[in-house]
């Protein structure tokens, strides 16, 4: 990864061109998004700070499920944010987007506060879905969840998309699934009436290669996700450089919005937990394969390597960001003792927290 070259812009200061990481496959179109990129510094450091937030993020809320603090399910998405971000970047926020139950990361992106999730997580009132959804069912504007049966959250997006194009207000529908949830019957169902209604409805297959403990390659006959639409056009992009993501979801962006129907991308990208709390994530692939992954392709690495090697930004300007974004985290995950109602009026219990 290189820049090409850098002008002085008016208003953004110095614009940096890069070349991407990796070139999109197609599936039905004849161009797909372009191979540079622009990046100014401001978005830069934004999308850096935005990604190091969820990282700690989703880090805090393993300590916090390993000491009992957060219970029940709790699925983590260290690993893949330049997914979230970059798509978030590619779309504006009056667009919708519906996800699976992996879904702090785009609470954060849509509007939520990291103590909107950390409350929601540990199930109090001060909650993003007022401590009644848990770490599978937040909510914000335009953002539809959070969805805890696999793959259902497919035609409720279409359904968005639907209104989208009925109130003629151009807006799209981002509709998130992973690879475990596209072998779903409903998803095929839902491909078929979206594309005879030509709805603006992005459907966006995040596969990070394991369902639960299962291999893509166990799993499915084609792992071509991206061309699962057969009649939809697909592209399949690195989903772990966040300017890939972005470019694709704005190319992807413009198709639905020119009135030419949904669109399906793959975003190849990996998550560094077990599926939920429960999986170690090491009876299936080895601990030297997420190693591998964290050395050579890490999603925050890869933005702040290029940021240095181009002089965007220094060292002492990301670490003080770093020590920022711990510090909001710790913050934001300090909450009062709960006195909670014991097994009679007059007993009355209190929380360790």
């Amino acid at each position: 990864i290189y820049h090409l070259e850098h002008r002085r812009d008016h208003v953004n200061g110095i614009i940096f061109f890069f070349s991407l990481s990796k070139k999109c496959d197609l599936h039905k179109l004849e161009e797909g998004p372009p191979v540079q990129a622009v990046l100014t510094r401001e978005e830069g450091l934004q999308y850096y700070r935005t990604m190091q937030i969820m990282r700690r993020m989703e880090l805090k809320a393993d300590q916090l499920y390993k000491q009992k603090i957060i219970r029940g399910f709790c699925h983590l998405y260290d690993g893949q944010e330049a997914c979230a971000v970059g798509i978030e970047a590619g779309i504006n926020l009056t667009d919708h987007l519906i996800t699976a139950y992996r879904a702090h990361g785009y609470t954060l992106t849509r509007g939520g506060t990291v103590r909107e999730i950390m409350a929601e997580l540990t199930g109090r009132r001060g909650g993003i879905a007022k401590g009644k959804g848990g770490s599978m069912h937040m909510y914000a504007k335009n953002f539809y969840g959070g969805n805890g049966i696999v793959g259902a959250q497919v035609p409720l997006g279409a359904g968005v998309a639907l209104a989208c194009k009925y109130q003629g207000k151009n807006e799209l529908c981002v509709c998130l699934y992973g690879d475990g949830a596209a072998n779903q019957g409903q998803i095929f169902e839902t491909y078929n009436m979206a594309s005879l209604w030509k709805l603006p409805c992005i459907f966006i297959c995040e596969n990070n290669r394991y369902g639960m403990g299962t291999s893509v390659e166990r799993a499915a006959a084609s792992t071509d996700y991206y061309k699962r639409g057969d009649f939809i056009p697909g592209l399949r992009v690195d989903g772990m450089d966040i300017l890939c993501v972005r470019e694709a979801t704005k190319f992807a962006a413009d198709h639905c919005r020119s009135g030419k129907g949904p669109i399906i991308m793959e975003l190849q990208t990996y998550r560094y937990h077990g599926h939920s709390m429960s999986d170690p994530g090491i009876s299936y692939r080895t601990r030297e394969e997420i190693q591998e992954v964290r050395s050579k392709s890490d999603p925050i690495s890869m933005l702040k390597d290029r940021m240095l090697n181009n002089n965007m930004a220094s060292v002492e300007e990301l670490k003080e960001i770093d020590v920022e974004v711990r510090k909001e985290i710790e913050d934001a995950a300090q909450f009062p003792p709960l006195e909670v109602r014991g097994t009679n009026p007059w007993v009355k219990l209190k929380s360790v927290s």
